[in-house]
């Protein structure tokens, strides 16, 4: 098929038959398109995380209204019940004219999805910035969801470090596979929500003028978005300092935590999570080389977790978690690792699998979940447009990441089509389809939509996902009320 015909059957996809309805408005699209009626499992609902794609294909395609109308049921479906109020749901669905939310009570061995709640103030946030609709974010329904958003994700708890605990299996990586704790995606999730929450109750602040008026004048209301803007943005130094100190690494650093002392007590250690040596693999020194980088999945108590997880380190990079320079070394990883990370399907959704005994232990047995496939080192096309977006807001991209993009985007031009847009491709090189992978999934769809406009219609538009600067938020004008 030629690349237009590609794209037309593509577009087709996503608008007649992906897109679903409720009460005669679009309200987003199904996981996958169902091939017959009553298909099986939840293929069927609208997902907010598989939405994020759609949404910003549907901003970039001037269907703003859908957007905004997807961002308003999501918010009238945030929950109102102890102990989850707050968070929004990972899907819903229309049963005979109702809307039936999933919070995780329905999921299969009832995992929460936490990445749902923090999609939702990024995809707020990038909606009023790309469209200008300063009238829908100063409404008070909004700006009370965000307030709701912030106390749950906002709050005392037993630990002093700023990144977000979590169960295993709390976000994409939705089953079992020894990712409890702080794994990246959730805390590069949080860096972009609070960006985007802080932002947005700025917006607010600054069209009702409350930046110039004294504290006697404030509501209780107001005196909590103000609250809620200053711990946010001190909240994101933290966390960002503590992701680049704990999470990113290079070959030198790898040097240093192998000859760090253990068994250290006291304010001024340098191994604070106490860990060993033999807790750092060998495949790492090949991996990363001399001039590659990357934030590691997670810091647990003697724990790393080593593994290179596409989805955070790419999220890493669009958000700025990542400095330029770390951006330009986590690429050249990339570039030196293609074989394995892109191969015959970008990209793949983590390195390396585990396998044997760790699969049985850290899985629970987990058939879907087997050695090079689903989210164990299987290859999910969905993820290439993150990976595409990353290199062009780059200021300093280089002509090869360039050229590997366009080389890798003609492969998935060629296989997408021919193989009914498969949810995810097993074995090492993702030759083959996944095992369990539905056919029409509507992410793989959008995504390749992405990718081919960011390559090929404008680049200019990967602005998109410009979130503000620290920097920026650091300098607002906020009142102490400390």
């Amino acid at each position: 098929m030629k690349e237009q015909s590609v794209i037309d059957a593509a577009r087709s996809l996503l608008y007649d038959q992906a897109l679903v309805k409720f009460q005669g408005r679009y309200v987003g699209t199904v996981a996958a398109i169902p091939r017959h009626a009553g298909q099986d499992l939840n293929y069927n609902e609208i997902f907010i995380r598989d939405n994020v794609p759609t949404m910003i294909y549907l901003l970039l395609d001037g269907q703003g209204e859908i957007v905004r109308h997807f961002l308003d049921t999501c918010l009238e479906l945030q929950s109102q019940k102890f102990p989850t109020v707050g968070i929004f749901p990972t899907s819903f669905v229309d049963i005979h004219g109702e809307i039936k939310v999933d919070y995780g009570q329905r999921a299969i061995g009832r995992v929460c999805s936490i990445d749902a709640s923090l999609w939702w103030p990024i995809l707020a946030y990038i909606y009023v910035q790309w469209t200008g609709d300063k009238e829908w974010v100063t409404n008070s329904k909004v700006q009370l969801g965000i307030q709701k958003f912030l106390d749950l994700f906002l709050h005392p708890g037993f630990r002093d470090a700023p990144t977000l605990y979590v169960p295993d299996g709390a976000f994409m990586i939705d089953r079992p596979l020894d990712v409890w704790g702080s794994p990246l995606e959730i805390q590069a999730l949080l860096y972009g929500a609070l960006k985007s929450s802080a932002a947005l109750i700025a917006i607010d602040l600054e069209h009702k003028d409350y930046f110039n008026q004294g504290n006697a004048l404030f509501e209780p209301f107001i005196q909590q978005q103000f609250y809620q803007l200053n711990l946010s943005i001190n909240w994101l130094k933290n966390l960002r300092n503590y992701l680049l100190k704990h999470y990113w690494i290079n070959s030198n650093i790898v040097q240093t935590l192998r000859r760090r002392p253990t068994e250290q007590y006291g304010d001024r250690i340098v191994n604070e999570y106490n860990i060993h040596t033999e807790t750092i693999p060998n495949w790492l020194q090949e991996w990363l080389g001399q001039e590659g980088g990357y934030l590691i999945g997670n810091i647990r108590t003697g724990r790393p977790d080593f593994r290179f997880f596409s989805l955070g380190n790419c999220l890493g990079a669009i958000f700025d978690v990542m400095s330029n320079a770390q951006q330009s070394s986590f690429f050249q990883l990339i570039i030196k690792n293609q074989s394995q990370l892109l191969s015959e399907m970008p990209l793949r959704i983590c390195h390396p699998p585990i396998e044997d005994i760790d699969w049985k232990s850290q899985t629970g047995y987990d058939r879907k979940n087997l050695p090079w496939s689903y989210h164990n080192g299987g290859h999910w096309p969905c993820l290439f447009w993150f990976l595409v977006l990353a290199v062009l807001r780059q200021k300093d991209k280089t002509e090869e990441m360039e050229q590997l993009l366009n080389i890798y985007y003609e492969l998935l031009l060629q296989r997408l089509p021919k193989q009914q847009w498969a949810e995810y491709f097993d074995g090492p090189t993702g030759l083959w389809i996944g095992q369990q992978a539905r056919s029409n999934q509507t992410w793989t769809i959008v995504g390749f939509l992405l990718a081919h406009h960011f390559l090929k219609v404008n680049p200019e538009d990967s602005k998109i996902m410009n979130l503000p600067s620290l920097m920026f938020l650091q300098q607002l004008n906020t009142i102490n009320l400390f």
